[in-house]
């Protein structure tokens, strides 16, 4: 899988933070354009700050952090792609209309419990937990409770995965009559229609 350069603009089409983490990884159903778009524990931290999980000073704070311990920002990279995995495995099962995998299931869940463990009550009604990340470590667990969020929160019948065939990001469809077919009608729906009017031009 490639990477993509530090430099790119996160995109947040998923309509929820943990599907925007799922979706960092462009073309995920297309091999030969696969590129994963959190190259490093920097592109982590910035997707947090960009997703609304971490506050701008919080990113500064946890990238010097980084940089003084390289191998604990490594464990946290791994930690948050296991998590982006994981949500992937069930979600987008859920989307596709099967049975998410055991392995997928179990790896949320053990990630769940264990940021619970970490992080403090937010509210009783209803019942929320908040983690305030303070150092790279920290991270994976908050974006652990965002997945939980979604798995817990969101109506999961509105779970798509975009139609088209090489994208595979997938989003809430939050559309009064969820005809929602595309990650963006910008991107792949554009793309899409450009298709059909070269069909039918070329047929013709």
């Amino acid at each position: 899988m490639a990477t993509a350069s530090a430099g790119w603009e996160f995109e947040l089409a998923g309509g929820h933070p943990a599907l925007d983490l799922v979706n960092t990884v462009a073309w995920r159903l297309d091999p030969a354009r696969t590129v994963d778009r959190i190259s490093g524990f920097s592109s982590l931290a910035r997707w947090s700050a960009a997703a609304g999980l971490i506050a701008p000073d919080v990113e500064t704070d946890l990238l010097q952090q980084a940089a003084a311990r390289p191998d604990r920002a490594q464990e946290a990279l791994r930690e948050a792609r296991a998590i982006r995995e994981a949500v992937h495995g069930v979600a987008g099962a859920v989307a596709d209309g099967r049975e998410p995998g055991e392995h997928h299931l179990n790896t949320v869940h053990r990630m769940l419990a264990r940021a619970i463990g970490r992080a403090e009550i937010a509210s009783v009604v209803p019942w929320r937990w908040t983690l305030r990340p303070r150092a790279p470590a920290d991270l994976p667990w908050a974006i652990a409770l965002a997945a939980g969020r979604l798995f817990q929160e969101e109506d999961l019948t509105r779970l798509r995965r975009c139609h088209d065939a090489g994208c595979g990001w997938l989003f809430l469809d939050r559309s009064r009559n969820g005809s929602r077919r595309w990650c963006s009608s910008a991107d792949c729906g554009n793309r899409a229609r450009a298709r059909r009017h070269y069909e039918r031009h070329r047929t013709s």
